[in-house]
C-alpha cells in the first residue's frame, strides 16, 4: 500500500511541475527560443541554472515550456478518453447483445495493437503536429476506460437499486446517468491519474522520433533527441529533460496507486 509521505510526494511533484508550467514565463526570464550560440551547450551556472542547449537557448525555460506541451496533450487526451470511453462502456456494458459485442470486439482489436506502436502508424499516416498527435492518443486512451467501465456497468446494473428504477419504468441514460455510471468514477478517476503519465511518456515519444511537437516548440521528446549527440561533452542536455519527465510520470503513478489503494479499502469497510 502506497504509505502517505510518498503519496504527498508524489502531488507535491506534480504541484511544481505544474507551477513550472504556469508561471514560467513570468519566474524565468529568458525566453525558450532565444539563441546564443557563442556559448552553445554551456554548463549549468548561477545565470542559467540548467545550462545551455545546443544552440545556446536556455534549458530550463524550455523545460517550463515542454512541461506546458506535456499538461495539455495529458490533459486533453484523458478528458477526451475518459469521456468517450466510459459513454461506450457504460452502453456495452448495461445494453448487452449485438451492442455489447460490437464494442467488445472494437476493444479487442485495438488492444491486440501495442498502442505505442499504433501511435506511431497512425501520425505517420497523419503527419507529424499536435493535433494529430493528439488524435493519435485519444484514438488508442478510450479503450483502457471502455474495459474497466464496462467491467463496472456490468458488476452494477444487478444491484437493487439499479432492478427498482428499471422497474419504475426509467429510461436508459437516466439509469446510466442517474444511478451506473457514478458507481464507476471513482475508477475512472484513478485510471485518468495513471493515463497521465501514460500520456505525457506518449507525446515524449512521439516528439523525440520527430513524429510530434515540431520545432522551434519545446518538448521534452524533442529536447531527448537533441542531447542523444551530446552525452559526453553535454550531458546536461538530456540529463534535465530525463529527470523532469521521470518525475512527473512518477508523480502521476504514485498518486493514482494511492488512490487506488484509498479505492479499495473503501470497498473493503
Amino acid at each position: 500500500m502506497t504509505s502517505s509521505w510518498v503519496l504527498r510526494a508524489g502531488v507535491g511533484v506534480i504541484a511544481a511541475t505544474a507551477l513550472l508550467a504556469i508561471a514560467g514565463p513570468w519566474m524565468i526570464p529568458f525566453d525558450p527560443a532565444a539563441q546564443d550560440l557563442a556559448r552553445r551547450l554551456a554548463p549549468p551556472s548561477w545565470s542559467h541554472p540548467f545550462g545551455l542547449d545546443e544552440l545556446g537557448r536556455d534549458i530550463l525555460s524550455r523545460l517550463a515550456a515542454g512541461a506546458r506541451i506535456s499538461f495539455l496533450v495529458g490533459v486533453t487526451v484523458v478528458v477526451i478518453s475518459a469521456v468517450v470511453g466510459t459513454l461506450l462502456g457504460s452502453l456495452a456494458g448495461y445494453a448487452g447483445g449485438l451492442v455489447d459485442d460490437g464494442i467488445s470486439r472494437l476493444i479487442d482489436m485495438l488492444m491486440a495493437f501495442p498502442g505505442l506502436l499504433l501511435a506511431i502508424a497512425l501520425v505517420a499516416v497523419l503527419g507529424p503536429g499536435l493535433f494529430n498527435v493528439l488524435l493519435a492518443l485519444t484514438v488508442i486512451g478510450w479503450v483502457g476506460y471502455a474495459r474497466l467501465v464496462r467491467g463496472q456497468i456490468l458488476r452494477a446494473r444487478t444491484f437493487e437499486y439499479v432492478q427498482a428504477a428499471r422497474a419504475l419504468g426509467a429510461g436508459t441514460w437516466h439509469v446510466l446517468w442517474r444511478h451506473l455510471i457514478p458507481t464507476a468514477a471513482p475508477s475512472v478517476v484513478v485510471q485518468a491519474t495513471l493515463g497521465m503519465a501514460g500520456a505525457i511518456i506518449g507525446e515524449a515519444s512521439l516528439s523525440f522520433l520527430g513524429l510530434g511537437v515540431q520545432p522551434p516548440t519545446p518538448s521534452w521528446g524533442t529536447m531527448l533527441n537533441g542531447g542523444r549527440a551530446h552525452l559526453l561533452d553535454a550531458p546536461h542536455l538530456t540529463l534535465f529533460p530525463g529527470l523532469a519527465m521521470a518525475a512527473l510520470v512518477l508523480g502521476f503513478n504514485v498518486v493514482g496507486d494511492g488512490l487506488r489503494d484509498r479505492l479499495d479499502s473503501a470497498r473493503q469497510r
